[in-house]
This record gives structure tokens, C-alpha cells and sequence, in this order.
């Protein structure tokens, strides 16, 4: 699904979906030609702002939910865009890094992870929000899981039920 939903509308409905959003969602922030993806469980939304402003609107809602917390994954081929290719790349670079501050990025090939988001929406939601940037290979994703659980805390209770010991 395709919504138009100008400069200001994307906000209400990224609000709605940190609300929904439980750990297996996905949530993607894309550049100007990312694809339209048409599996039914993704949504895709053209904003019509720009890069930064809707990352910076994405980790200030993640930042204040209690109940998600991001894994954010970014394309690895970002790392060898160059100026003379994509002229603003760099400043992109400076900016990104000020609105991910505090947070750890996995880098992965751009294919491999439009793979996961199709894979993941055979179940769970996916919501993509278009922006305005031109420079290619600036896709964040960011894979929900839960905020008030952790992986130590799942790998311990998976140990407790394999040794059959309960709380």
C-alpha cells in the first residue's frame, strides 16, 4: 500500500505504528528511488521531507517508547559512496551520524536486507516512509524488539527450559 501523505501527515501515522509496533516489526526510513516493495504486510509512505527529519522524528519516538527498541541495520555499501558519484554524500554522513547518536549500526548489503524486510512482512508489519534524499544507498531499517527484554534475559530463560528448571 502507497500513501501520498505530504510533509506533515507521516508524522500521525509513525506515531500510530510506535504505538502498534511490537518486537519483528520493521520500520524503514528510504531515499527517493527505494523500491515499492509489494508485499501486502509492507506500507510504504512518500513524505515528502527530507532524510533527517524523519529519522530524527523515528529515534525521538523509539527513544521515548518503553516497550521497542531498535536493532538499526544500514547498507553496506553506503561506506564506498563517494562525493564526485553522489555530490552531498558526505555532509549526509556528518548529519546521519548526529541523529543516530547512541545507537549501533550493523551494516549490511543493500539486497540482503530488502530480502529480510519480504521475509518479515509474511507476518509482521513493515512501515516505510520515502523521503527526498537523492544520494543512494542511505536506507536505515530499523528491526523492533522488545524494550523491556533483552537477549541475555531470553538466552537464560531459554536455558532454564532446557534444563527444565522454572521460576
Amino acid at each position: 500500500m502507497t500513501v501520498n501523505s505530504g510533509a506533515t501527515a507521516w508524522r500521525g501515522t509513525l506515531t500510530e505504528k510506535l504505538l502498534a509496533f511490537g518486537h519483528r516489526n520493521w520500520i524503514v526510513v528510504a531515499d527517493a528511488a527505494y523500491p515499492l516493495q509489494s508485499r501486502p504486510g509492507i506500507e510504504t509512505v512518500v513524505s515528502g521531507s527530507g532524510h533527517i527529519e524523519v529519522l530524527e522524528a523515528i529515534v525521538a519516538g523509539l527513544r521515548s517508547a518503553r516497550h521497542i527498541r531498535p536493532r538499526i541495520y544500514a547498507d553496506r555499501e553506503f561506506g564506498f559512496v563517494t562525493e564526485p558519484d553522489a555530490p552531498g554524500v558526505n555532509d549526509f554522513r556528518q548529519q546521519l551520524e548526529t541523529a543516530l547518536a547512541g545507537f549501533d549500526r550493523m551494516l549490511m548489503p543493500h539486497e540482503e536486507l530488502i530480502g529480510r524486510l519480504d521475509d518479515a512482512a509474511r507476518t509482521y508489519n513493515v512501515f516505510i516512509i520515502k523521503t527526498t534524499l537523492l544520494v543512494p544507498y542511505t536506507t536505515i531499517f530499523f528491526e523492533l524488539d522488545c524494550g523491556y527484554w533483552n537477549d541475555a534475559a531470553e538466552r537464560r530463560l531459554r536455558d532454564a527450559m532446557s534444563a527444565g528448571v522454572s521460576g
